[in-house]
């Protein structure tokens, strides 16, 4: 029911450890990416197992944090969606600061091998676009 609500594609219940691990290698198996979710200690091999692991942490066992790649603390599933908003929101800021980098730094290369660029040109890029990207990575991306 929980999984028909929140639009889930396939969502299994009251399975013992080694059959959520099955079910998980089986799915990785078919599949492009496997989510799981869990709170309790006999779910860690299968949040370790699954592409990304997703932890109920405010009641959750702390194995089960350990091994997960995303944890809820206060255990409100909504919370899913603000993390993929988040995650999504962060490869964004990561495109942006590597198209950035390597194109300040082509723009230079080139410049310097023709002999226009000095050595400051090439310190800002190497020194002034490292801060940039910095700066680009500390603003709220969500």
């Amino acid at each position: 029911a929980v999984g028909k609500e929140v639009g889930v594609d396939i969502a299994y219940t009251e399975l013992l450890p080694h059959e959520k691990v099955e079910k998980i290698e089986e799915a990785r198996k078919n599949s492009k990416g496997v989510v799981f979710m869990g709170d309790g200690l006999n779910d860690a091999p299968a949040l370790a197992l699954a592409d990304v692991g997703v932890a109920m942490g405010g009641m959750g066992a702390d194995l089960s944090i350990e091994a997960a790649d995303i944890v809820i603390m206060n255990d409100d599933l909504m919370k899913l969606a603000d993390s993929i908003k988040i995650a999504k929101g962060t490869q964004r800021i990561i495109m942006q600061n590597i198209v950035f980098a390597l194109g300040v730094k082509a723009l230079v290369l080139v410049l310097g091998a023709i002999g226009i660029a000095t050595m400051w040109e090439a310190v800002f890029a190497d020194v002034g676009v490292a801060l940039i990207a910095i700066m680009n990575s500390m603003r709220n991306n969500a």
